[in-house]
This record gives C-alpha cells, structure tokens and sequence, in this order.
C-alpha cells in the first residue's frame, strides 16, 4: 500500500473508531427485522429486510442502489461505487436473509430484538449476516466520510435466498452477469477460527437436502389393538436413518466416499498447526460429558474435508399431541456435507437408492430430494491472499490463519466460475460461539469492529491488485 493509501487508511479507521455505536445501531435495525426466507415464513419480511437494505447503502453513499427482483425469488440488494478510474473493481457479498428463530423456549432473549450482553450482541442475524453487511458498508462510509473517494470500485451484492440454498442463483448470474464484473470478490459471510484470530477460508463444504417419508397405515391405530402384527412407520423410518452411518459416525452409504479429494501433504500440516485441541473442540461446539467425538481424525480436518450426514428434523405424532398409538407415516429431513470433489447430483441418487433399499417390511417410502450446492476450495497462491492477509492482520492486529468451513455458501463456486476464477476472498464476523443457525446466535462486538477495520485496510490493500 503507498504511504497516501496507508494515511487514508488510518484516517477511515479512526473514523470508523469514532462512530462504532452508530455501526451498531444500523446493524440492530437490520436484526429487527425477521427476513426469514423459508417457505411458510411472510415473504414482505425479507422484502422489508430488502428495502432497508437498499436504505442503508443509499445513506452511505452507494450508487445505482436497486433491488434486483426474480421470479419467484426473494430480493437481492445491488449497489456500486465505481469513481476510481484504472481501479481494481472488488465484488463485495453479504446475505440478507436468515433462519428461522427455532425454539423459542431456548433464547435467552427475544430473538428479533437485539440485546448486548458481555460483550456480544444476542439476535438472529445478528452474526449471520447482518454483520457481514455493515462490515462492507461501514468501511466505504468511513473512506468516503475522509477520503472522499475509495482506493478501488466497488459492486456490493446483498443476497435475500441464501439461507435456503440460493435456488435462483443460475437465472440471477445469468441475467446479470456482465453488470458484476470484478477483479476480485470479498465475501464476508464466514468466520474467524477463534475470538480475535483474523481468519482466510479456502474451501466450504457442499450440501444436499433430501426428505424422506415413510408411510404403512392409511391412518393412525390403536397401538394396543394392532400393534405388534402391524408394521410401525416410525420404527421403520428410525431403522432407515440408523442405517445411514457405520459405529464410527462415517457414512455407510456405498460408494459415497469414491470422490473424495484426499488432503495434501501441506494442508494436513496447516490444519495440524492451528491453536486448538480435542478438548477445545469439544467445549466450542457444547458437547456434553461422555459423548464421542467422531470420524478418527482431528476434529477440524473431519469438519471441513470429509462429507457427513445428519438428520436436521424428525416428524411422527408431536410431543404436544402423543397418544398410544402406530403413527400412518413418519417423515424426515436429512442433510448430507459434501467436499471436493463430490457432486451433489450423484450423492443425493446414492443416498436415496441407499434409504429405499433399506425400508423394512414393505413400507412405502417417498424420498424427494430438495436440491444442494457443490462444495468449493481454492488456491491461496493468488496475490490476493497475501495483500488480504496483510489487511486482516492490521485490522486484528494479529497474524491470520487460513482455515477451512465445514458449512456451505452456494454463491462462492458459480460467482467465481461466472467471472472467470477470479479470487475469492472469504471473511467473517463468527467466532466460535456465535451459533449461527442455532437458539442464542450472537456477535462479538470486539471482531465485528475488528473486521470493519480490516476491510477498511483491505480496500487500500487491494488497490494495488493487478486488473
């Protein structure tokens, strides 16, 4: 970075030091708001979410702010900065949408009404990725509040569908591709490895979504009366499910694990050296006393490159309404983590064909599969990677480290493919106590402020990437 670029830099950083409440207000605006995406959720909250969105990067000085509407999609959110001819152009990625709240009975606070608390902000969105957007919109604020310019052009995408799978993504890069052309993108939708520890991630699992129900009955009987002769739908789905995973944890579906990319030699050697343990492992993901870790490997080279299977949602009767009886079918949803260099497609058929094979007693079995995303990786060779690395660690002010995500971004593989492999860099806001996705999510506020520093750096940083 040129010594004008490192004093703008600092000056947009004390800025952004001096303004951090207002950040957080913005942010705890967009939190209120329950943009949750899944079917069966009202859609205007996402739009409302959208159109707030839209508010906020028009105030902070964002061009052509529009929402970009598809059939039968939630709204994307666009704006651009692009004022700095010969420039390097970055495309900067965040989400709008989000999961839903869950078990109510298991927040601690309202989960759409912000609250800070030891130093984290308790909501959903709050982390993931309402977080991420006010990192890329803080720091443009705070360069054009000082600067008045920026060191490089930016294209900001805010995506309403990701946290269901992003189904829309092909008709949307296809309708809009040549309008996102950029020499680099900049997703802040992933995490550090620990509180305080700027983190690079170079590859994301894939998933595949599959449910599976099981019918036997044209309805529910008494299980006293019929029991026993009768076939118990439930039972026979839970003997499908066991069936999925050998005593290890591994997967016991045939020819799954054929794809798989084996670890290099280096990548084993990197993950080794990451300041963790079983121990710390097993306290960062709240596991119980007694309870097994898995897979026979360190923990983290299971979680980013090995495929695993879990049953998300299991439904025959309800807790509420249980009554002795043989329940007429019983249904399942049921994740499936793929890595380079499965194909969703193939796995999902492997899964299903495994799953019917295995229903007991000529019960009738329905699987559909709700469709997936590849897995993703890439080289951190690219000059990219070092001038990012040197603006995490003056935003952190500690050395990063390249990591990988055992969860799955669908944007990240077509938007790089789309234009033309450039290089993908992939930050965050969660720590490992964020619980993203789960009751109680939550934001360290001393990364989320760390991270708008550090994206502030990287602007300048990247100004000097070649075209």
């Amino acid at each position: 970075m040129s010594q004008s670029d490192a004093q703008s830099a600092e000056k947009a950083a004390r800025y952004h030091q001096e303004n951090q409440s207002r950040y957080l207000d913005e942010l705890k605006a967009l939190v209120r708001i329950p943009s949750v995406s899944f079917e069966g959720f009202p859609p205007e909250n996402v739009r409302k979410s959208a159109e707030a969105t839209a508010d906020l990067l028009k105030r902070h000085g964002l061009e052509n702010v529009r929402l970009l509407e598809l059939e039968g999609a939630h709204p994307y959110v666009y704006g651009e900065w692009t004022n700095a001819p010969g420039k390097p152009t970055l495309l900067l990625y965040a989400h709008h949408d989000v999961q839903p709240a869950g078990d109510l009975a298991k927040w601690n606070t309202s989960p759409f009404e912000p609250v800070e608390k030891d130093g984290r902000l308790y909501g959903r969105g709050a982390a993931d990725d309402k977080a991420g957007i006010l990192v890329h919109v803080a720091a443009i604020d705070a360069w054009l509040k000082t600067a008045g310019t920026l060191p490089v052009n930016v294209k900001l995408v805010i995506e309403g569908e990701e946290e269901v799978g992003s189904d829309h993504l092909g008709a949307f890069l296809a309708a809009h591709r040549d309008m996102l052309s950029a020499d680099a993108m900049i997703l802040t939708d992933c995490g550090n490895f620990d509180t305080g520890l700027p983190s690079l991630t170079t590859s994301l699992r894939g998933i595949v979504v599959l449910e599976v129900e099981v019918r036997a009955l044209k309805q529910a009987v008494h299980s006293g009366m019929w029991g026993g002769p009768v076939p118990d739908a439930t039972m026979a789905l839970c003997r499908m499910l066991a069936s999925l995973t050998n005593e290890d944890g591994s997967i016991a579906v045939k020819g799954i694990y054929d794809r798989v990319k084996p670890l290099t030699e280096s990548e084993r050697q990197s993950i080794a050296s990451l300041p963790t343990s079983d121990e710390k492992f097993r306290h960062e993901a709240g596991m119980l006393d007694g309870v097994h870790l898995l897979g026979g490997r360190p923990p983290w080279e299971t979680n980013w490159r090995q495929p695993s299977i879990a049953v998300n949602a299991f439904e025959a009767s309800n807790r509420k309404d249980a009554r002795n009886i043989l329940c007429e079918s019983a249904w399942a949803r049921v994740g499936v983590r793929i890595v380079p260099d499965m194909d969703p497609t193939e796995t999902a058929n492997l899964v299903i064909d495994h799953l019917k094979k295995a229903a007991p007693w000529g019960t009738q079995v329905e699987v559909k599969n709700l469709g997936g995303a590849p897995a993703w990786c890439t080289n951190s060779g690219h000059s990219a990677f070092e001038l990012a690395m040197s603006a995490l660690e003056k935003g952190y002010g500690k050395a990063p480290v390249l990591i990988g995500c055992g969860g799955t971004i669908p944007f990240a593989g077509p938007f790089g493919e789309a234009l033309g492999g450039i290089p993908a860099l992939l930050v965050g806001v969660e720590d490992p106590y964020t619980a993203a996705h789960g009751e109680n999510e939550s934001l360290h506020l001393g990364d989320f402020h760390k991270a708008v520093k550090s994206s502030i750096f990287m602007f300048g940083e990247l100004s000097h990437l070649k075209k």
